[in-house]
């Protein structure tokens, strides 16, 4: 056979996009639970790792729902990261709904309803059902006309039949002709595979059966195996939602056919106020389904970024929401220490801008400030990932400013000194380049310092 493959361009390049956290793949650890030094995309923070990892096996042995921890520390010291390495290691089926704590302040809904809102994001309901179907290969379908009962020349369609094969044996079917309108949307022809719901009458075309796979065919289709089993089977359909999905469900107005209904669908607003009684009562379908073991509950991860901005009031009716039978797992990320919480009356602070009462719920994550070692191996990796060559000078450089500015801002600088070095034709990052961008760009000491020797605001 001739082989041909596509030569890429070693000019062009990769179109993905790096984000801040786009290198975090897990926590890092490993099979007793202690943290690598680097794993994961993380370096350093083993302890903190650890910890979230303990929090990690309560979640998966479902002994953590309705609790709440806190990640605790400096700036720029990996307290996001470590909310979306639980969620790695949590897996793409439990829900993670990040907010930032300013993102409950709307003119659209009240905040206490964009906070529950949000809890039930992060709840997910895994909804098992055992459906009748009729699933085969087509291997006869033939509509058959009647006259048309309104008279005049045409013919409608009074039914279809279908013959289905599996490996056990056939069957034919006389359809309804609603569900041939199903099977033309489909575009479902001899030799599809196709199953059909017994009790709606859904049709779903799954793909073109495999005995038709040495056909000559240009166009791409998907060959699927002939069914095992007898025609008429029972079917186990795994579908997973959100509480909110079920609350939004149930809030849109359903109405008539009438104009006055219609034209108060179209003037509903899009975004409305979901209310405690309907909430409760999907909780009250919800907990039947669990109890008759038709839906399972799986608490997800609720993470709330720059917790301090929350006010006395939201504050309150979280401590409300996590006592509730039905509650996520809600993870905290303040950057503050004593401060005083926002709508209070008095003057008194509070750790991380939190009241008393909830830090008593709290387990709380400590995350400490990088030493130059560390700083150095996360700008290297940060390097390594925007295809960026750097020099050992101006990494330690770099590492300089780090430790006695920010993390964030030598990771910051790095981008500008790659365009720097490759404008002035580079293989790599250079002194002179972080040099150059010390000149360009002001840090927020250097800033203030400006800030203090002026008179007016420059």
């Amino acid at each position: 056979m001739v082989q041909i493959s596509e030569v890429k361009d070693p000019k062009a390049k990769d179109s993905s996009r790096t984000a801040a956290h786009t290198h975090i793949r897990g926590l890092g650890l490993d099979e007793h639970g202690i943290a690598k030094k680097v794993e994961g995309g993380f370096i350093g923070q083993t302890s903190a790792r650890e910890g979230c990892g303990v929090v990690v096996d309560l979640i998966k042995s479902k002994r953590m729902s309705g609790k709440a921890i806190l990640l605790a520390g400096p700036p720029g010291t990996g307290k996001t990261a470590l909310a979306l390495a639980i969620a790695q290691e949590l897996g793409p089926k439990v829900p993670f709904c990040p907010i930032v704590g300013s993102e409950l302040y709307s003119a659209e809904v009240k905040k206490t309803s964009a906070l529950m809102e949000n809890f039930r994001k992060a709840i997910g309901l895994r909804i098992k059902e055992t459906k009748e179907v009729y699933e085969g290969e087509v291997i006869e379908l033939t509509p058959e006309e009647a006259e048309n009962p309104l008279g005049g020349y045409g013919k409608t369609i009074s039914h279809v039949i279908v013959g289905l094969k599996t490996a056990k044996g056939t069957k034919n079917l006389r359809l309804d002709p609603s569900i041939y309108e199903s099977i033309q949307k489909e575009r479902v022809t001899v030799g599809d595979v196709i199953y059909i719901e017994a009790n709606t009458g859904a049709v779903k075309r799954v793909g073109r059966s495999d005995a038709y796979a040495t056909e000559f065919d240009l166009e791409a289709e998907e060959y699927v195996p002939l069914p095992k089993g007898e025609v008429h089977k029972k079917k186990e359909i795994v579908q997973d939602v959100t509480l909110h999905d079920l609350d939004v469900a149930n809030a849109r107005p359903q109405g008539g056919q009438d104009v006055l209904s219609m034209m108060g669908q179209l003037l509903k607003p899009k975004k409305t106020e979901i209310t405690d009684k309907l909430r409760l009562e999907v909780n009250r379908v919800v907990s039947k389904y669990i109890d008759q073991g038709v839906a399972e509950l799986i608490p997800g991860v609720l993470f709330i970024d720059e917790v301090n901005m929350l006010d006395i009031e939201l504050f309150t009716y979280l401590n409300k929401a996590l006592e509730s039978s039905i509650a996520p797992i809600v993870v905290l990320a303040s950057n503050r220490g004593l401060t005083t919480v926002k709508g209070s009356d008095d003057d008194v602070k509070a750790p991380h801008g939190c009241p008393p009462d909830l830090i008593d719920r709290l387990l709380i994550v400590k995350t400490l400030s990088y030493n130059k070692e560390e700083v150095q191996a996360i700008i290297s990796k940060r390097a390594t990932l925007e295809s960026l060559s750097i020099s050992a000078e101006a990494l330690d450089k770099l590492a300089e400013h780090a430790v006695k500015n920010s993390l964030r801002y030598a990771l910051q600088l790095l981008t500008p000194c790659g365009i720097l070095s490759q404008n002035a034709s580079r293989t790599e990052i250079g002194v002179q380049d972080v040099e150059e961008c010390e000149f360009l760009f002001l840090d927020a000491r250097s800033s203030i310092a400006v800030l203090e020797q002026s008179k007016g605001y420059l």
